[in-house]
């Protein structure tokens, strides 16, 4: 039964798998996002109470 020899295929796998760690992962840590997150100020916002006349 040859599809149990592991000779040709175990060779395939790992040629297969060092093409995917060299080639995929630069391509992902290139990527960039369009919009940068941006820091948050510590001032906090100052906020008015409602004036709605509740009667």
């Amino acid at each position: 039964m040859p599809q149990l020899n592991p000779a040709p295929w175990f060779t395939i796998l790992m040629f297969s798998w060092l093409i995917f760690l060299t080639v995929i992962p630069p391509k992902i840590l290139a990527h960039t996002f369009p919009n940068e997150p941006t820091h948050q100020s510590t001032e906090k916002p100052k906020t008015d109470p409602w004036a709605w006349p509740w009667h």
